[in-house]
């Protein structure tokens, strides 16, 4: 479980396939991420569970500490494909413009920071989503390359570990 100031992010869980397919039903959100049949989301979801115990970490649920209303995913994502490790955040419409999406992924890169030895980490955003690349730039993350991701072409921003 990871706390900011407003928001707790928790492993997601098959529990969440609701939420996670609500989230993923308004083409707002799912014009850069796409949707999800509850079938197709119970996979993605056992996928997350299965990262969670492999790897230590995975795709968060962040939900609002004041009401505990979920309003977004958030998290690190291993992608074995490209061997790297993705930070990502997908929040609902009604979410957005609050600062929501970078409070939940610098808690999460900060969290990984010190549970990962990984030397970098990437985001990777697709072409013409200009609020995720406000948010990794806030972050820290800058262009590294251009690339595809589940056939659709892609900025991929890195971090670097922090000194230390």
């Amino acid at each position: 479980m990871i706390e900011t100031e407003r928001l707790m992010l928790r492993p997601l869980t098959v529990a969440d396939a609701d939420r996670f397919v609500a989230l993923h039903a308004d083409e707002r959100v799912n014009r850069f991420v796409g949707s999800y049949t509850r079938e197709r989301a119970e996979e993605r979801l056992a996928g997350i569970e299965r990262q969670w115990a492999e790897r230590g970490h995975g795709l968060c649920a962040v939900e609002l500490k004041e009401t505990g209303g979920f309003i977004g995913r958030s998290g690190l994502q291993y992608w074995e494909s490209f061997d790297e490790t993705e930070l990502g955040w997908t929040f609902a419409a009604e979410a957005w413009g609050k600062g929501y999406a970078t409070e939940a992924a610098r808690a999460a890169l900060a969290w990984g920071w010190e549970a990962l030895s990984v030397p970098y980490v990437t985001a990777m955003i697709r072409h013409g989503n200009t609020p995720s690349v406000r948010v990794a730039e806030r972050l820290g993350f800058t262009p590294l390359r251009e690339d595809e991701l589940g056939g659709n072409p892609v900025t991929v921003y890195s971090c670097a570990r922090p000194a230390v």
